[in-house]
């Protein structure tokens, strides 16, 4: 059960919530049932997986049967391709362990009047090295894998807060756009996120060309979606400050507190997290030609879509 980590919604919320996901509860388990049996029939894939992740799917592909298809495909595909964000994923691991007591990158517990889920990335150290950026996608893509369980009644969509007040030239000139351009790739192509806004606060000039690095990298209405906000002010047009951690003024209380009790969660699923290892996609067994992952992550910007039958 989801706990007080990711409050779930309720009443007229979760009706609101209904609509925004172009969910049926009439018709939501005809929906899943034909996901499982489409699951079954493919050889490269799990022949099983539970129902509340594949409903996760359904929600974030607005209940698009073929478009959950491919995200799922692309899932399974990428805990594959990509071993550095999906296995030896234990948060008990030192590197790990200090790397989420020096930046804070978690969810919120609850939502925004519209349903939204928020999550808030911030540096504590201004000595975080580029070369911990694949651990940090490596939690990242944790998280998201316990909120593709816990989020059990689904939100209306996310919206991140990144703080760059510890960003620096540095942080830059070390930056690695492929590794960066494969931690999109999952999260864009592999995962049933709505994202609805990223805000960037306190902002400085280097903001701008970290934004430009990665643009093309981003689908088109995501690039339009990013605000850059040098007083929190302007935040609070789009997030109610009251549902904010304390260093942003608002009454969801610290943010290290938030982020203690994700760091307990995550420490719970790590024989979870063990086992989940081996659910991936077995090329071998692909019908047509196995994936070209140089193709998936060419720096040339192109991006192959998986055929689904």
């Amino acid at each position: 059960m989801a706990s007080a980590t990711l409050v779930q919604p309720s009443g007229e919320l979760w009706k609101k919530i209904r609509v925004e996901l172009n969910e049926n509860v009439n018709t939501r388990d005809q929906d899943l049932a034909s996901i499982k049996e489409w699951l079954r029939k493919q050889p490269h894939l799990p022949d099983e997986w539970d129902d509340d992740r594949m409903m996760t799917f359904l929600r974030g592909c607005s209940f698009s049967l073929e478009k959950c298809k491919r995200k799922l495909d692309m899932y399974f595909t990428m805990r594959t391709a990509c071993p550095e964000f999906f296995t030896n994923r234990d948060i008990t691991r030192p590197d790990l362990n200090s790397l989420m007591n020096r930046l804070y990158a978690t969810p919120l517990p609850g939502l925004t009047p519209n349903g939204r889920r928020v999550s808030v990335a911030r540096g504590i150290d201004k000595n975080l090295d580029t070369s911990e950026l694949c651990n940090l996608f490596k939690i990242g893509l944790m998280i998201g894998d316990v909120r593709l369980r816990e989020e059990e009644q689904g939100v209306g969509g996310d919206v991140y807060i990144l703080d760059a007040a510890v960003l620096t030239p540095k942080h830059l000139a070390k930056l690695s756009p492929a590794l960066v351009k494969k931690f999109l790739i999952c999260v864009q192509e592999a995962y049933p996120v709505k994202l609805k806004e990223v805000h960037v606060v306190n902002a400085s000039p280097i903001v701008d060309k970290l934004v430009t690095i990665i643009k093309p990298f981003l689908k088109e209405k995501i690039k339009n979606r990013i605000f850059i906000h040098t007083d929190l002010n302007t935040l609070y047009e789009y997030v109610p400050k009251d549902m904010l951690p304390t260093e942003y003024g608002g009454h969801c209380g610290p943010l290290k507190e938030i982020n203690d009790a994700w760091m307990k969660k995550l420490e719970d699923y790590t024989e979870w997290f063990k086992k989940q290892e081996s659910i991936k996609a077995n090329e071998s067994l692909r019908p047509g030609k196995p994936t070209n992952y140089d193709e998936i992550f060419g720096i040339d910007g192109s991006f192959r879509q998986l055929s689904i039958d």
